[in-house]
Parts: structure tokens; sequence; C-alpha cells
């Protein structure tokens, strides 16, 4: 059963990437190695070369096929949108006196601020984790407060410290969650299991948070009310699994996965588009 209720849209929808309200910082700030994620190399600050003079991205539709698979996984979880206009009201990179130094510099903060809020928003939502939900929403508070600090004060966060302050938090809300699986739970938290050969393990309400799963092959796996927070999942074969009401799953993971038709996500994500029906 999935335990989660959908997120409160607006908060759904602030955590959600909106590159029509963003300047193209990821095409810009961000540095890639040319590999099999992508096509060419690009150093940090340095526009690609597909970005087009209205910060869209000229090959959006075909980046798979192009050679920037890379670029389809990556989620900034909103961050684009708050450092474009919030944070910097709406000025473009391109005509700031620093060439968008600070923006670039800004995103990546940002998006780990982001990324917290996302967890926490489905904590949130997380019936079983209701004693928890107050200490949530100080938690929620705490960091949208750092959210909305002008540019100087971003770069004064650490995003590790953040991430340590939150963590226990977001344990007690999956232990909470996942003691309703009755039974001995697996615990392979932060396990090596890249290559793994899982196909129809028996994984319910497992820890894997951390784990490598690089490669796995999880074909038809039992990975309902799995924590999955911060799990690799790159090439992991989820073809059949059923991840009903797995805990801190992002669209990114689900976008380096391999899925199909059959495979069961939780309620609030979406099933990749290029996964086939």
């Amino acid at each position: 059963m999935d335990t989660a209720r959908l997120p409160d849209p607006a908060a759904a929808e602030r955590l959600r990437a909106d590159c029509g309200n963003c300047f193209g910082l990821c095409c810009v700030a961000l540095a890639f190695a040319r590999s099999a994620d992508f096509a060419a190399d690009k150093k940090a600050g340095e526009p690609c070369r597909n970005l087009a003079a209205d910060h869209r991205c000229g090959i959006h539709a075909d980046l798979r096929t192009s050679g920037y698979a890379g670029c389809t996984v990556y989620d900034c979880f909103g961050a684009g949108q708050q450092v474009s206009q919030v944070t910097f009201g709406g000025r473009d990179w391109r005509g700031a006196p620093d060439g968008g130094r600070a923006m670039f510099a800004a995103l990546p903060l940002m998006r780990q601020l982001h990324e917290l809020l996302w967890y926490l928003a489905e904590a949130r939502t997380l019936r079983p984790a209701a004693a928890l939900h107050r200490e949530v929403d100080r938690a929620q508070d705490r960091i949208e407060a750092l959210t909305r600090r002008d540019p100087a004060g971003l770069l004064t966060i650490d995003p590790a410290a953040e991430r340590a302050a939150v963590a226990g938090l977001l344990r007690q809300v999956s232990e909470a969650v996942r003691s309703q699986v009755p039974g001995r739970r697996k615990d392979r938290s932060g396990a090596d299991l890249v290559g793994a050969r899982l196909k129809g393990a028996a994984l319910r309400g497992a820890g894997l948070r951390g784990a490598l799963l690089i490669g796995a092959d999880l074909r038809d796996a039992d990975l309902r009310l799995a924590d999955l927070l911060g799990a690799d999942l790159r090439d992991t074969d989820l073809r059949g699994a059923d991840l009903t009401g797995a805990l801190f799953l992002t669209r990114s993971q689900l976008n380096a996965a391999r899925g199909d038709a059959r495979t069961v996500l939780p309620s609030a994500l979406p099933r990749p588009a290029h996964w086939p029906a």
C-alpha cells in the first residue's frame, strides 16, 4: 500500500524545474566531460553549445539521441527559477557585470537546499510519521529561510552541515514508515551492489539509503516501502519492479534507471518518458 498522500500542489510545483522561468543556469554553470553521457566537454561557466538565445535547449527533445543523456537525469528541484527570479530578481546573467558568476555559484547551493525541501515535503505527507510532522515543519521553515537569502548570504551556507542536520530526522521518518513491514527488514544502506543480481529480490521495507546499485538487476523485485534516499540507480534495471511507497525516490534517480510499463512507481512520481510503454 502507498502510505503517502500526494504532496501539496503548490509545494510540488515550486520544487519542480521550470525552465521557462530560468535563464538556462544549469546549461552554463555546470561542467561536464565528454563521455557516454555527454557528447562534448564543457567548462563550468561556459554556455553549452546547444543553449539558444532564449535560454532554451536547442535539442531538448532529442537529448538522448544527440549524446546528452546526462542532461536528462539532472534535476534542479526548482532551484533554477528560484535563483533566477527570486535571488537575482529576474536579472539575466548575460547582462550581469560579473558575467553571471554570482548566479552560477548560487545554483548548486540552492539546488542542495531544494533537494532537502523535496525530501521534507515528502516526509510531511507520510501518515505513519505523523508524530514527526511538527519537527519536519520546523526543518522546512528553517531551510526555506535559507533559500530566501541574498547572493552573499547564500555563499555562507554549508550544504554538508544542512544535510547532516536533516539526515537524522529523515531517518526517523523512514523508520516510522518501514516499521509497518512485518518481519525483519534488510538493511543494505551504503552497500556496494554494483551489478548485483537481485532479480525478484524481496526488498520490501529495505534500507537502501546511499546504496550503489549501478547496473544492478532488480527486475520484478519487491521494493515497496524501501528507503532509496541517495541510492545510485544509474542503469539499474527496474523492469517489472514494484516501488509502491518507496521512500525519498527522485525523478533524477528514475531517469537514470531502466524501467518499463510493468514498473510500479510511487503515486507522486511520473514515469520517465524514455521508458518503453
